[in-house]
C-alpha cells in the first residue's frame, strides 16, 4: 500500500489546525483526508467510511475527544488512532493511550512527525 491510497480522518474544532495537519499529510502524500470540526462527527464519520487513520483532537464540541475515541474502539478495536491536543497534559495522555490510541501528538504537529505515523501505518499495512 502506498500513502496515497490511505485514508485519513482529521477531527479537530479549529479550521486551522486541521488545515496544518492535511497540509502536512498531504506533503506526505496523503490525497483522501475527512475533515470534522467535533468529536460526533469524527465517531459517525468513521463509521460511515473506515478510514486507515484517524487523528483526534482532545477538547472539542459536542464529544471529546477521549469520548470519541472510546466509541471508535468499540466499533473497531483495530483501529489506528492519533490523539493531537495543546493540552496533552498526563492524565489525557495516559487516558488515550488506556482507550487505545497508538500516539499521542503535541500541537503543532511537525511534518517529522506526522511522516514517522504515516510510515508506520504503512509498514502495518505491508505486515497484515
Amino acid at each position: 500500500m502506498k500513502a496515497k491510497e490511505l485514508k485519513i480522518l482529521v477531527c479537530d474544532d479549529s479550521v486551522l489546525a486541521r488545515k496544518n495537519l492535511a497540509s502536512n499529510l498531504r506533503k506526505c502524500g496523503i490525497e483522501n483526508i475527512l475533515q470534522v470540526s467535533d468529536g460526533q462527527s469524527a465517531v459517525d464519520t468513521y463509521k460511515a467510511e473506515h478510514p486507515d487513520v484517524i487523528f483526534l483532537d482532545v477538547v472539542m464540541p459536542v464529544k471529546d475527544g477521549i469520548t470519541s475515541l472510546k466509541e471508535v474502539m468499540a466499533f473497531d478495536p483495530d483501529a489506528t488512532a492519533i490523539m493531537v491536543s495543546s493540552v496533552g497534559t498526563q492524565m489525557h495522555i495516559r487516558e488515550a493511550v488506556k482507550t487505545g490510541a497508538r500516539d499521542f501528538l503535541q500541537k503543532p504537529a511537525t511534518l517529522e512527525q506526522i511522516t514517522s505515523i504515516i510510515e508506520r501505518v504503512l509498514r502495518e499495512k505491508a505486515n497484515m
